[in-house]
C-alpha cells in the first residue's frame, strides 16, 4: 500500500480468459475483483518468499455519530 492507507491505482492489460478466471475466483470467495487480484499477487509473492506487512484493516460501514447528534435526536 501507498503512505497512508491509500491504494494504488495501476491500469492493467489482462488477457480476456485470465480476467473471466479471476472474475469466477472472486464470486466464489465473495470477494471483488480487485480484492482477489491483490490477493493474488500476495499469494504470488509469499510463494516467492517475499514478506509484506499484513495489510491496514479498511473502514466499512456508518461513521460513528458526533455527540450532538446523539442529542438532537433523543
Amino acid at each position: 500500500m501507498a503512505d497512508g492507507g491509500e491504494r494504488k491505482a495501476y491500469p492493467l492489460r489482462v488477457d480476456p480468459a485470465l480476467w473471466a478466471a479471476v472474475e469466477r475466483c472472486a464470486a466464489a470467495d465473495l470477494r471483488s475483483v480487485n480484492a482477489q487480484v491483490e490477493c493474488l499477487l500476495r499469494e504470488a509473492l509469499s510463494a516467492r518468499g517475499v514478506r509484506l506487512k499484513d495489510p491496514v484493516p479498511r473502514k466499512r460501514g456508518r461513521p460513528p455519530r458526533e455527540e450532538k447528534d446523539r442529542d438532537a435526536i433523543e
